[in-house]
């Protein structure tokens, strides 16, 4: 089971294709959340997935309440730049979801409120103009620390 990733209203073809190959190598599942930015026929988004679209366990919802309805006693772990606690200090289950949310506003005050308990940050340099890293980098970051602490299961 490992990982699960969410993508709630990703925005960008590139971000996702590239989420999807992370996916692909680590065994991790992804939840795509609509709205979505791109088809998923676009060619960017099947260009940066290159041929691990067919080793990729990908799932589709209408909304972040359809999957967490799906999932009630899943652990969820938000990742935000508002917060203090920081994705290491995090205790990553077996089967654990990783929240990301869209490249321009990522996740929406009202799901951020109702799990603030399990946000968590990847720490940068408090920079004026760099608000964050780039959705894919962060996807991974935060893919392989909850990896690590369970010993990368199944990976070689």
């Amino acid at each position: 089971m490992a990982v699960n990733i969410v993508l709630v209203e990703p925005e960008i073809p590139h971000n996702t294709g590239n989420i999807i190959r992370t996916c692909a190598v680590t065994g991790a599942k992804l939840h795509l959340v609509k709205p979505l930015g791109f088809e998923l026929t676009d060619k960017h988004l099947k260009r940066c997935g290159l041929d691990y679209w067919d080793i990729a366990d990908v799932k589709i919802y209408e909304n972040f309440e359809e999957l967490e309805a799906q999932y009630p006693d899943a652990q969820y772990v938000l990742g935000t730049s508002k917060v203090k606690r920081t994705h290491t200090d995090v205790e990553y289950k077996d089967g654990c979801f990783l929240v990301f949310g869209s490249e321009t506003k990522g996740l929406s005050k009202e799901i951020i409120e109702r799990h603030i308990e399990d946000c968590a940050r990847i720490p940068m340099l408090d920079l004026e103009r760099a608000r964050c890293l780039n959705l894919s980098n962060a996807v991974a970051v935060m893919t392989y620390e909850a990896l690590r602490q369970l010993d990368y299961p199944g990976m070689r």
